[in-house]
């Protein structure tokens, strides 16, 4: 399936003012400084193409939720400064609003080949409340509108969807890439499709789930959702995180899964073993549990017999990763794979490690990556989402080696899952003249 929607490319933007619509609802520290730039760089095609083409680039956002109140840290201007820095020598200008008198005359103003970005849209409720006034106003700024903030696309808010009544509406290269690449590992993927999904809650991605049984080959759960399915198996994960509301919910899938793999080739694979300490931190004494096969139990426990704890997680010690086994078994379906969709990692990644890059719960997700990337022999297409995900791949600097990261977590989920984007249906179809 290619993309329906008219593009830049479709349209006359030489020396025309454009307003193009990003996502740059990245992390900062808390002296403001930007942890990751990832969205910020993927939105630089779409703005040097429109600059290669002698337009007027004036960029809209958000950045956290501010509820439509002033609150300078959420401010846009770090954005601007990292901006500036990645296009230079453009000078990026900054506007202390993003409507009104001053910001229609800092536009005006502009000249062709200039950026300029203005200021949180969420600093306006009538932003999420998709109100048709604010989104004139957001109009009336320039002669074409660019929706390029996949991230924010499964939203029908003013700058996504009602903006589109007032000016003519295309996409920009990030959204194209974006909805292209999903669309088309999920219809029609090199097989066999592994799917790898993990996060804390079910009820978050039950959808993704039920889909990822239905066209996969091989689905794997890991974080503390995985947790939960552990549960409802009745095994006993001592005082790791889980939740009691969604154990039938775990029991409905699990009948699934098992219902599809009695039927046809198919594996959906929870955790055999993993890393277990009493508190998540660096220092705490970590130990591996195999409540499975108990092969690392014996291993440890040579030349005596374990005993029955030694494959028992204790009621005070927590689930933090999988284990190697797991792992490992994870790894080699990842090597068989032609396609592999990777949604939420394995472990707490967040926590950090005293020697060297890897922390001590991240282990399992760093196996998997490494699968991934080819370091066992075979690398299968890598599609990879979600906030926690695409974080951990930024702080380890691998997020370039793998074919597509999405800078959209609700919005990858719900394409990913299948239903209409707000923002994207808003757009203009390809054999669609100008409303406007």
């Amino acid at each position: 399936m290619s993309f329906n929607k008219q593009t830049i490319r479709d349209i006359d933007v030489a020396g025309k003012t454009v307003l193009v619509r990003a996502d740059y609802n990245v992390p900062l520290s808390s002296t403001g400084k930007i942890t990751d730039n990832y969205r910020i760089k993927q939105s630089l095609p779409t703005i040097k193409y429109l600059l290669e083409k002698h337009a007027k680039v004036v960029i809209i956002s958000h950045l956290g939720r501010p509820e439509g109140k002033i609150d300078k840290k959420f401010s846009l201007r770090p954005v601007a400064d990292e901006l500036r820095h990645l296009l230079a020598p453009v000078d990026v200008k900054f506007a202390h609003d993003c409507v009104g008198a001053e910001i229609q005359k800092a536009v005006s103003e502009l000249h062709n080949g200039e950026v300029l970005l203005l200021e949180n849209l969420r600093f306006h409720m009538e932003e999420e409340d998709n109100n048709s006034d604010f989104a004139k106003q957001l109009a009336s700024l320039a002669e074409i509108f660019v929706q390029d903030g996949f991230g924010v696309v499964h939203r029908a808010h003013a700058s996504t969807d009602s903006v589109t009544m007032f000016i003519p509406s295309v996409a920009g290269f990030l959204l194209e890439k974006e909805v292209d690449t999903i669309t088309n590992v999920m219809e029609v993927p090199k097989r066999p499709l592994v799917t790898i999904i993990g996060g804390a809650k079910i009820a978050d991605k039950i959808d993704l789930l039920n889909k990822f049984i239905e066209i996969s080959d091989f689905v794997a759960v890991g974080g503390a959702m995985a947790n939960t399915f552990l549960k409802a198996i009745n095994l006993d994960i001592g005082h790791s995180v889980y939740d009691k509301t969604e154990i039938n919910l775990a029991k409905d899938i699990l009948d699934k899964a098992h219902e599809k793999s009695t039927n046809q080739s198919f594996n959906f694979f929870l955790p055999q073993d993993a890393v277990v300490a009493k508190n998540i931190s660096n220092l705490s004494h970590t130990r591996i549990v195999d409540w499975s096969s108990h092969m690392i139990a014996d291993i440890e426990s040579y030349p005596r017999k374990p005993s029955s704890n030694d494959f028992k997680i204790s009621k005070d010690e927590m689930i933090l990763d999988i284990g190697p086994f797991s792992a490992a078994f994870i790894a080699g379906a990842i090597q068989l794979a032609g396609s592999v969709i990777w949604n939420g990692t394995l472990g707490v990644t967040e926590t950090p490690s005293l020697h060297g890059p890897v922390g001590p719960f991240a282990r399992g997700t760093e196996t998997v990556v490494e699968s991934m990337l080819g370091d066992f022999g075979h690398r299968p297409f890598s599609l990879v989402g979600g906030g926690d995900t695409v974080g951990y791949l930024e702080s380890r600097k691998i997020i370039d080696s793998f074919d597509h990261v999405s800078t959209g977590g609700g919005a990858s989920l719900e394409l990913m899952t299948g239903r209409k984007l707000p923002g994207v249906e808003a757009l203009m179809d390809k054999k669609e003249k100008a409303r406007i």
